[in-house]
C-alpha cells in the first residue's frame, strides 16, 4: 500500500480484509497521535546522517510469520504490503519517510534542495554507496529507476506523472524536474516505486532481474520457497557503519493465527506479523512476548460500484453510510483497538482535518435518504465477501442486518482473496468491503488514486467521477503554501463524505507481537519498517 491496490497478502493476519487500495497512514489519538508534529513535507533543503548501528548482539537469524505470502518483488508494479515490507529491505530510494510519518529525511540522497520556480529538486547521493553486486551507486542508476517507473503501465507510475525528466550533471548528482510545482515530489520519491536499483537491470532482463534483485539495502535476495517462506542475508557492505546486526530474515508464511501465536511462544519464530485484535489481552499476559500497537495509516471502508444502479444514486450510498453502526464495529470486531472513521483521509495523514464529521451511524437519516433515492423501497444486492477472512466477514453480516431496515436485501458471496482483488479492480462487484494504508508522507497518493479515476485505481475500484472534485485535487498537488494546501484538503474530505462515494468505517492501528528478545523492532504508519536497526 503501499500499490494502490493492496492483495490479501498485504492484510494483517487476523484482519485479513478485502484488497483494493494501497497507500498507507493513520492515529489514534488513543494511540499516540498527539506526539505526532507537523514537520515540513518539503524541506528547502536538508542534509542528515541516518542513525548509526542498533543494539543488542551481532548476529542471528530472525524469524517473522505471516499469514500470507508476498507475490513479486517488481516494485513498479506489486501493490501488496506483503511485498513491499520484504523488497524494501533490498531496495532504497533517495529520501526515506520520518519516523512520524510527516515528512522525508535524506537517505541514499545525502541532501536535496528545491529551486526557487519549485519546478526542479536537486540530490547530491551519498559517496562509497554499492549495490550489492559490488557495483558502485551513481546518478545513471537513479535515472534508470525513476524512468523504470514512470514509464509502467497498469502499475505506480502514476505516483511519478509530474515528473518531466531526470537529468544527471554528475556521477552524484540527480536533478528531478517537473511539468509544473508539485508539492508533493519529494514525498513521491520516497514511494517504494522510486526504489533505486542497477542500470540496465545490471545486464539482466526485468523478470530475470525481479527473480533475483539486487539494491543497496541492509538485506540481499537469498531464497524464496513460494508458499512457504522468503529468506533475505546480510549485506556486508552495507554503506551505514555497523549495520545490520542480523545474519538473515526469514518471512514465514504460517496461515493459522493459533499456530503462528505458538510458533512465536515456543521460540521458534520472533515475530508474529499482525496478530488478531482477539488475541492481544491474552498475549500482554504471556511470558516473554511484548505486544505492540504501532499507529498506521490503514482506513477500512465499504465501497459500491457507482457504475451499476442503484449506487450511482448519491441518495442510496448516503442511506448506506448513515446505516453503519460504526461504534458498535470497532469495539465488537477490533475489541476497541480502534477509532470511527470521520474521513478518507487518517489522523495521521498532513491535512487531516478532525472536524470534518463524515457521515455517522443515524437510522432516521439513513431511512430519509432512501425515500429521496431511486429505490425508495429497497433493493436486492450482493457483497462481494472474502472467505476465510472473520473481520470480513463480521462486517458482512453487520451490514445485511442493518440494509435490511431500509428494504435492502442484501446476499453475500464468498470467494477467495485473489478473485476478490480481480473482481473489484475490474469492477466486477456491487458493494464489498476493504482498506488503505499509506505509502508516502503525502496526502496527494491517497487523494488523486481515491478521487481521479484517471489515475489508475478507478476511484478506489468504485468508478466515482467528480469533476468538481477532481478540479481540487489537481489544484492540491500544485499548491506549496500550507495553509492554502490545508483548506483545499479541508474542502475535498468535506465534499468527499458528503457524496458517500465510500463508506468510510474505521482507524486501526498495526498490532504486532514479538519475543522480549527482538530489540530495535519498530513499524512506520505506513506499515513498512527498517530491519537494519533490528538485532537479537
Amino acid at each position: 500500500m503501499s500499490d494502490l491496490n493492496p492483495s490479501a497478502s498485504e492484510l494483517p493476519a487476523g484482519l485479513r480484509v478485502p484488497v483494493i487500495s494501497r497507500r498507507r497512514l493513520l492515529q489514534l489519538s488513543a494511540l499516540g497521535v498527539g506526539a505526532f508534529t507537523a514537520s515540513p513535507l518539503l524541506a528547502a533543503c536538508g542534509s542528515t546522517t541516518p542513525q548509526s548501528a542498533a543494539g543488542g548482539s551481532k548476529g542471528g537469524d530472525l524469524v517473522i510469520v505471516r499469514a500470507n505470502d508476498s507475490v513479486d518483488m517488481d516494485k513498479t508494479m506489486v501493490f501488496s504490503n506483503a511485498s513491499i515490507w520484504v523488497y524494501q529491505q533490498m531496495f532504497e530510494c533517495l529520501v526515506a519517510m520520518t519516523d512520524d510519518g510527516q515528512g522525508v529525511k535524506p537517505w541514499l540522497a545525502e541532501s536535496y534542495e528545491m529551486s526557487d520556480d519549485n519546478l526542479s529538486c536537486t540530490l547530491k547521493l551519498r559517496k562509497g554507496i554499492k549495490f550489492h553486486n559490488g557495483q558502485p551507486l551513481t546518478s545513471a542508476d537513479v535515472k534508470f529507476s525513476i524512468d523504470e517507473s514512470t514509464k509502467t503501465k497498469g502499475g505506480w507510475e502514476f505516483i511519478n506523472s509530474a515528473i518531466k525528466e531526470v537529468t544527471t550533471p554528475d556521477d552524484l548528482t540527480v536533478v528531478v524536474t517537473t511539468k509544473y510545482p508539485w508539492a508533493p515530489l519529494l514525498a513521491d520519491l520516497s514511494c517504494p516505486n522510486n526504489g533505486i536499483i542497477p542500470k540496465d537491470y545490471a545486464g539482466k532482463s526485468a523478470k530475470e532481474f525481479y527473480a533475483a534483485p539486487i539494491g543497496t539495502g541492509a538485506f540481499m535476495w537469498g531464497t524464496w520457497k513460494k508458499g512457504d517462506s522468503i529468506q533475505l542475508k546480510k549485506n556486508p557492505s552495507y554503506w551505514q557503519p555497523g549495520k545490520p546486526a542480523l545474519d538473515t530474515v526469514t518471512w514465514k508464511v504460517v496461515p493459522d493465527d493459533n499456530a503462528r501465536a505458538i510458533q512465536l511462544q515456543g521460540g521458534q519464530a520472533h515475530i508474529n506479523e499482525n496478530p488478531p485484535f482477539s488475541s492481544l489481552a491474552q498475549l500482554k499476559n504471556t511470558p516473554n512476548v511484548k505486544v505492540d500497537l504501532f499507529p498506521s495509516t490503514r482506513t477500512d471502508y465499504i465501497l459500491m460500484n457507482q457504475t451499476k444502479a442503484p449506487y450511482s444514486d448519491v441518495h442510496v450510498r448516503r442511506a448506506i453510510s448513515y446505516a453503519i453502526d460504526r461504534q458498535a464495529l470497532v469495539k465488537n470486531i477490533l475489541f476497541g483497538n480502534g477509532a470511527v472513521a470521520n474521513s478518507f483521509m487518517m489522523p495521521s495523514t498532513p491535512y487531516y482535518d478532525k472536524d470534518t464529521p463524515g457521515l455517522q451511524y443515524d437510522m432516521d437519516k439513513a431511512r430519509a435518504e432512501m425515500k429521496l433515492s431511486s429505490v425508495p423501497d429497497g433493493f436486492k444486492t450482493t457483497f462481494l465477501a472474502m472467505s476465510g477472512d472473520s473481520v470480513d466477514s463480521a462486517i458482512a453480516q453487520v451490514l445485511q442486518a442493518s440494509l435490511k431496515e431500509l428494504g435492502i436485501t442484501m446476499n453475500i458471496q464468498n470467494v477467495d482473496a485473489s478473485a476478490q482483488h480481480d473482481m473489484t479492480t475490474k469492477l466486477q462487484y456491487e458493494i464489498a468491503h476493504s482498506y488503505w494504508t499509506m505509502d508516502l508522507a503525502d496526502p496527494d497518493e491517497l487523494v488523486q488514486y481515491a478521487l481521479d479515476p484517471t489515475s489508475g485505481g478507478h476511484s478506489f475500484n468504485t468508478g466515482y467521477d467528480n469533476k468538481d472534485l477532481i478540479k481540487l485535487v489537481h489544484e492540491a498537488q500544485k499548491e506549496f503554501d500550507k495553509t492554502k494546501r490545508q483548506a483545499l484538503y479541508t474542502e475535498i474530505q468535506k465534499q468527499a463524505a458528503d457524496s458517500a462515494f465510500l463508506a468510510f468505517l474505521f482507524y486501526t492501528p498495526f498490532p504486532y507481537s514479538q519475543s522480549s528478545k527482538v530489540q530495535g523492532f519498530k513499524v512506520l504508519p505506513t506499515g513498512s519498517y527498517h530491519l537494519e536497526d533490528v538485532s537479537l
